[in-house]
């Protein structure tokens, strides 16, 4: 992982962004946020276990699934099942190293 400061890629009210293999963040106490830090780990984590490209198509699909389904952007965004892993999951610090291989997928 390697973390980037960049206030110019992230959109208004986003702290922090996973880009395979790379943690981009809004500015530098974003890189001391252990909490943001772990949300974007396991961002990383479900990357890597759907070889990066297709993680992001299915992110912007069920993203727009999600839209269609509830009518609502940011509820779209807070019901897609690797948002819902990650945020369900950020506070356990430890919880990398015991997540089970597509933990996302009961989220569906």
């Amino acid at each position: 992982m390697i973390v980037v400061v960049n206030k110019f890629l992230l959109a208004k009210g986003f702290k922090g962004i996973s880009l395979w293999p790379f943690v981009i963040v809004k500015d530098e106490s974003c890189k001391n946020d252990v909490i943001l830090i772990n949300h974007e780990k396991i961002h990383l984590q479900q990357q890597a276990e759907l070889l990066v490209l297709v993680f992001y198509l299915w992110y912007g699909i069920e993203f727009l699934v999600r839209w269609f389904q509830l009518n609502n952007r940011k509820l779209a965004y807070c019901n897609i099942s690797f948002e819902k892993e990650a945020y369900e999951n950020e506070l356990d610090i430890e919880y990398i190293k015991s997540r089970p291989r597509w933990n996302f997928m009961k989220y569906l």
